[in-house]
């Protein structure tokens, strides 16, 4: 009797191991009461580091009040956009928070929670002629389809052709430039947007493209003060339906909580009311 009790209890302890093994710590449920959250810190309005090291900014103040509504605690680090996503599968954080448009690309590669936000993309150039020619009052949609979007990017060519264009590399808008542009124009790819004003500005390149959002809030600076919108802005199902936190495709449970308190912080006005205060607009999806 006691030999079939070990024996059984050897069994049931090696079958334990096994499908820890199988299926890593991420097979269990976790009673989440504290979060890794990884931001850039760099992408202001919606996330920038205070001289402090505080980081602040649209997201991470959303990111308070929602984890206050499901009593958990989330610990905010600086994360460079590159490393990210990988980070997050490895275990380096469990949560990602940084202007994340949902992809079918980066869906392959985790799991989204509903979008919080939806922006547009446009142009942006320190060039005085250019500026002159190109007035910044219309807004366009692209469907993602080639063949419906073509006038448009046809229009977007005739700019873009034999200039110097920067973007931030691994963004949403960083395909839509390669497969557009990269054959007519110098593409150059940043770490950070920052980066890219400031070769605007030193005359390094023609223009830049990026969300109108993260413009909107860095022209805002005098050093920035040369550097003007340009042309349509760009909306769109072509971006995919909107920002949302990224999390690893075990943890189910965890997207869900945060789902739920994004619907109620969505209803109730606190999403409008923290968009308008750092954005100016109402970016709600």
């Amino acid at each position: 009797m006691g030999h079939t009790y070990h024996v059984t209890r050897r069994i049931l302890a090696c079958a334990a191991l096994g499908s820890s093994l199988l299926f890593g710590p991420a097979a269990f449920a976790k009673d989440w009461t504290s979060v890794r959250v990884a931001t850039e810190g760099a992408y202001e309005p919606w996330n920038i580091t205070l001289p402090s090291g505080e980081i602040s900014g649209f997201e991470p103040e959303l990111l308070k009040d929602v984890c206050a509504r499901i009593k958990i605690e989330c610990k905010l680090q600086a994360q460079d956009w590159d490393g990210m996503i990988a980070g997050l599968n490895a275990g380096k954080f469990d949560v990602l928070m940084d202007a994340i448009v949902i992809t079918p690309e980066r869906e392959k590669e985790i799991a989204f929670s509903k979008p919080y936000a939806n922006t547009q993309a446009v142009f942006v150039s320190a060039d005085p002629k250019i500026i002159a020619s190109m007035p910044s009052n219309d807004v366009i949609k692209l469907s993602g389809d080639p063949t419906k979007d073509k006038a448009a990017v046809d229009k977007m060519k005739e700019l873009l052709k034999g200039k110097t264009l920067g973007i931030q590399s691994g963004t949403a808008y960083t395909k839509f430039v390669e497969e557009n542009f990269k054959d007519i124009a110098t593409v150059r790819e940043y770490s950070k947007s920052a980066e890219h004003l400031l070769d605007l500005n030193a005359g390094r390149i023609d223009f830049a493209f990026d969300d109108v959002t993260f413009f909107t809030s860095a022209l805002e600076s005098p050093d920035n003060s040369a550097v003007k919108m340009i042309g349509p802005k760009i909306g769109g199902d072509i971006w995919g339906p909107g920002e949302a936190l990224g999390f690893r495709k075990a943890d189910n449970d965890l997207r869900e909580k945060f789902n739920g308190a994004l619907t109620a912080a969505l209803e109730d006005g606190t999403v409008k009311r923290l968009s308008e205060k750092w954005f100016k607009a109402d970016i709600r999806p």
